[in-house]
């Protein structure tokens, strides 16, 4: 992975049987190994939004041009990558269909109908489904034409109640990712260059992978009242004045896989935090063609189901080919048992992220086994946080900062002066953009990084997937 991290990357989900190609480009199947880890962080994250008081609906695939060119900086935010439908059968149609690229406008224009009277807010909404972005460079759950996602989208009576409500839902995300996916995150504000098109504001969590390079794993904006009013959406005040309502929308993606996979993966495949895994622990029988073994393995099996999610590999691979297997696949925990682990009345339990082996009596199984993936996910995430850490240094000149980047990828702190002129010229001279203006603030030196102008604010630059 360190002499060809994009052509590791690539193997590791092909490998893993995380997906596989379809016949357009740039488009994934998702395999059944890789939906689930998809499932379990959509469990985690859709209780976490129910419980904050949102429901869960569904809007329509397709949006008519004349709805998506209301908000005018959204639509010139997204006109580079949207994909058109212009047909229906063999009729051509009187208006061109946009293929979602997200749902501002849907939900807006429906907002508009059901919201009233002050009473009719908040309106806390989120759909799960599916969007297309035609994008130019691809790569599995990292940047497809299309993926799925959760997007949320709320109105409320007034602009501090939007902004709670965004700042709210980035907590929420960062819990996820760090509580089930052991991913570190960095919280702060989008510069008004990298904000969301036809926002007020963005807040984003940003990762580090293990190459150096930034990702972006979830973005909540605080879109003001600005699509209120290119679509009416308006509502009678307790005074009984007209008010237009103030608007949030936020998300996260299947690219949550993908961070996964670059911060925790090795050399031998992938490492997954026992939370999201599939399966937990896998039990692999030796000499299984001995009589009792297989009947001692499944007997196992049937007694931890209840404590962690198992498989057995009863398969007539030899026991190397399955534990390199079971690595590769990022399984938390491997047991092995065998004739002579039986006459013991013990299994030897390996652990995925350190390799350490050791023997457990079988009755001390059901309880050793859950401390030890509550060990490893905690362990998966101090350790991301200690190469984050790592990989994070101060720079005060522009030559520094493209040294910097050069040598030793990852987060670069500098001061930055504000000016998007400056922020454009990082880019072009050292390949970093903005990741985010973090809310701890600290003040590194007087001067902008760029210009050597007063600077304003600390800035985590890094160049980016």
């Amino acid at each position: 992975m360190d002499e060809d991290f994009a052509q590791w990357y690539t193997d590791v989900v092909k490998k893993a049987d995380l997906v596989d190609y379809s016949t357009v480009r740039g488009s994934m199947i998702i395999r059944p190994y890789g939906y689930a880890l998809w499932e379990y962080i959509q469990q985690a994250l859709d209780k976490k939004i129910k419980e904050s008081g949102h429901e869960n609906v569904y809007l329509p695939l397709f949006i008519p041009e004349s709805l998506l060119q209301k908000e005018k900086d959204h639509i010139e935010g997204f006109a580079p990558e949207v994909a058109w439908v212009t047909h229906g059968g063999e009729e051509e149609l009187a208006e061109r269909l946009c293929v979602r690229p997200t749902s501002e406008v849907l939900f807006c224009e429906h907002y508009s109908k059901i919201i009233h009277s002050y009473r009719d807010l908040p309106k806390l909404y989120n759909q799960w489904g599916n969007v297309v972005r035609w994008e130019k460079t691809t790569r599995p759950f990292l940047r497809s034409l299309e993926f799925l996602w959760q997007e949320g989208h709320t109105c409320h009576a007034t602009a501090e109640e939007a902004e709670e409500e965004t700042l709210k839902m980035l907590d929420v995300y960062a819990s996820v990712c760090e509580e089930y996916l052991a991913v570190p995150v960095l919280k702060g504000q989008k510069t008004e260059k990298e904000k969301f098109a036809g926002a007020k504001r963005t807040y984003t969590i940003e990762s580090l992978m293990h190459d150096g390079k930034a990702l972006q794993t979830g973005t909540s904006h605080h879109l003001g009242t600005g699509f209120a009013e290119a679509f009416g959406i308006q509502f009678t005040d307790k005074h009984g004045n007209m008010q237009h309502v103030h608007q949030t929308s936020w998300g996260i993606t299947t690219r949550l896989i993908g961070a996964m996979i670059m911060v925790h993966g090795d050399d031998r495949g992938l490492v997954i935090p026992p939370r999201i895994a599939p399966v937990q622990l896998q039990i692999v029988p030796i000499a299984q063609h001995i009589e009792g073994v297989l009947d001692a393995a499944y007997q196992l099996k049937d007694d931890l189901h209840v404590v962690c999610r198992t498989a057995i590999d009863a398969s007539e691979k030899s026991p190397g080919f399955k534990y390199n297997e079971c690595e590769m696949r990022g399984i938390p925990l491997r047991l092995e048992i065998g004739p002579r682990d039986i006459e013991r009345g013990e299994a030897v339990v390996v652990r995925r992220d350190t390799g350490e082996k050791q023997s457990l009596p079988f009755g001390k199984l059901s309880t050793a086994i859950p401390q030890l993936l509550e060990d490893i996910q905690r362990s998966l995430l101090e350790s991301a946080k200690i190469q984050r850490d790592e990989k994070t240094q101060n720079v005060f000149t522009l030559d520094e900062m493209k040294q910097s980047l050069h040598t030793d990828p990852g987060f670069k702190r500098a001061m930055w002066c504000g000016a998007r002129e400056c922020e454009e010229q990082i880019k072009e001279k050292t390949g970093a953009t903005s990741r985010c203006i973090p809310f701890e603030q600290e003040r590194l030196s007087e001067q902008c990084v760029c210009c050597k102008k007063e600077s304003h604010h600390l800035v985590f630059w890094a160049k980016a997937y």
